[in-house]
Formats: structure tokens, sequence, C-alpha cells
């Protein structure tokens, strides 16, 4: 069981930064992929970004590609993602998931947080 909790969410102007923090409690933190999805008003959840349970691979949604990275630290339980050069369209609810799965599909993530939002003001 891993209970997780985004942080860092809120607006920014185009080209700006941000960096979100999923913190996760549960002694089985470390053996799970970490996914970032996002939910914009009106859409469907999408893929943002994954990280394997040591750190070791990462993979990104074609979108974000360049300017968002995903990073993680085993031993404070904790799992970023640093964005970097956003844009309008990148507005939307941002959530952290676990899995025991390398996917992209919402469906494999078992664990969710409650999500945090980000803005892009243009």
């Amino acid at each position: 069981q891993v209970q997780l909790v985004e942080s860092g969410g809120g607006l920014v102007q185009a080209g700006g930064s941000l960096r979100l923090s999923c913190a996760a409690s549960g002694r089985t933190f470390s053996t799970y992929t970490m996914g970032w999805f996002r939910q914009a008003p009106g859409k469907e959840r999408e893929f943002v970004a994954r990280i394997s349970w040591s750190g070791s691979n990462t993979y990104y949604a074609d979108s974000v590609k360049g300017r968002f990275t995903v990073s993680r630290d085993n031993a404070k339980n904790l799992v970023y993602l640093q964005m970097n050069s956003l844009k309008p369209e990148d507005t939307a609810v941002y959530y952290c998931a676990a899995s025991n799965l390398r996917s992209v599909v919402p469906t494999a993530y078992a664990y969710w947080g409650q999500g945090t939002q980000v803005t892009v003001s243009s």
C-alpha cells in the first residue's frame, strides 16, 4: 500500500518553471515505477513522464520531452517533476501514481495522489 501526496502546483507565466513534488508513504515505495499524469478540463487523463524504481530509466510524452524532468529520491520517499519552459497548454491537474509496471496507461497504476493544479498564463 502506498499513499501519495502531490504539492508544488500554482500559477505561472508562460516560459516559467515549477517543480512538483510527490511524497509517498509506505515501505515499498522504492519498488514502484512512479508516473506523472495530467488532466485538463474536458480531456482524458494523459501520461506525462515515468521513472523506474531505481531512477535509472525515464520516459516522457513527446509533448514534454526536453522541457520536463522526472527524478526520485528513494531515501526520502519523494518523486519530482521539474517543469521548464511552461506553455498554456500545460495547464492541468497533475497527478503522481505508482505502478508495478513500466507503463504509460493510467489503468496500470494502482495508487494515485489527489492532484495539484498547474495553471500557465499566456
